[in-house]
């Protein structure tokens, strides 16, 4: 059985020798290849490259591509800019969206042409090549539509506008439901395994306006994906989304994503059996700041929580993305 093999039976609930894993290292990789993140971030051979070398050099059962969380906002006309030395790329605070005109004035969606989505595409398909069918390839679509229009239109006015213009937020999503899906479906067209997003503005606004705005465009997109090309797809919201998880678990995703600060024993309690969890280790004071035994002890701690639960759709992983000065022992100790 390969790690591809291991994976997939995992997410469908047979049977597995062992618990996969699959951390959310991102530009952790690009710190361990000793290359910038500018090169990281704008090389589609660099990024496969250094998912590659990560891969080799831990033996992770699933690994994950991802430059940034601004590549489709990008493509949909946001500026975006290194921030400094060293960091990921990121908008420059920049409103784009303000007006409804604003919204019809949006491209129409194309990954084949607009921003850096072409270049992710081949990233993934280099990276597809290189590992065959050996191992299990996550690919993000960086932004759910909530969360995507609060990058497009300022998070601080898109909260106000859910109380006073519910019309432009609803027309906004609609909006970012189409490029947020037509990406993900290129993207699964090149290769993912699974495709990943994350909504976590829509963990800030109660369980109430999450159902009413933030749901149904997950659920949108994730069925356009479904119909698009069939590949799984998987949601996180950063922080402790334990009042919103039953919720989650009907947006039409197969895979939850569980933050360290959700307790596994809720997520298996909240979440029904048949949509898997992928989690949870604590990125900061275990895995980055804890010791190989650490780690150990958090992987067991949440491999037994599944367990005494009777699930079997669960992939170890971190609570989020690795801190990309992680020590590279803390890594290898959650490989077991």
């Amino acid at each position: 059985m390969t790690s591809r093999d291991l994976v997939r039976a995992a997410l469908t609930g047979q049977e597995v020798p062992r618990v996969p894993t699959g951390p959310l290292a991102v530009h952790l990789t690009a710190i361990l290849a000793g290359v910038s993140m500018e090169e990281y971030t704008l090389d589609p051979v660099v990024l496969a490259d250094c998912v590659c070398r990560y891969y080799e050099r831990f033996k992770p059962d699933a690994v994950w591509l991802s430059a940034d969380t601004w590549v489709t906002a990008q493509a949909m006309g946001a500026a975006v800019v290194f921030p400094g030395p060293g960091q990921p790329m990121g908008g420059t605070g920049e409103t784009l969206v303000r007006t409804g005109a604003d919204i019809e004035r949006l491209p129409a969606p194309d990954p084949s042409a607009l921003g850096r989505m072409p270049m992710m595409l081949e990233a993934m398909t280099l990276l597809r090549e290189r590992l065959g069918d050996e191992v299990f390839v996550v690919g993000c679509f960086d932004q759910s539509p909530f969360s995507l229009a609060c990058a497009l239109a300022d998070i601080n006015e898109m909260m106000m506008k859910l109380v006073t213009d519910a019309p432009f937020v609803e027309a906004l999503l609609e909006r970012c439901v189409e490029h947020a899906a037509a990406y993900a479906i290129a993207m699964g067209g090149a290769g993912a395994d699974l495709l990943s997003t994350g909504d976590s503005p829509a963990g800030l606004i109660g369980p109430e306006r999450y159902e009413e705005f933030a749901l149904p465009s997950e659920r949108r997109v994730f069925t356009a994906i479904a119909e698009g090309c069939g590949v799984p797809t998987s949601l996180h919201i950063c922080g402790d989304s334990t009042r919103i998880l039953p919720a989650m678990a009907t947006s039409g995703a197969a895979v939850l994503e569980i933050d360290h600060l959700v307790p596994m024993d809720a997520a298996c309690r909240l979440v029904p059996e048949e949509v898997a969890l992928w989690g949870n280790l604590d990125p900061v004071s275990v895995l980055r700041n804890g010791t190989p035994k650490m780690v150990g002890r958090a992987a067991a701690d949440a491999v037994s929580a599944v367990h005494a639960h009777g699930r079997k759709r669960f992939i170890l992983s971190s609570g989020c993305t690795l801190a990309p000065d992680t020590p590279p022992e803390n890594v290898a100790a959650m490989m077991g």
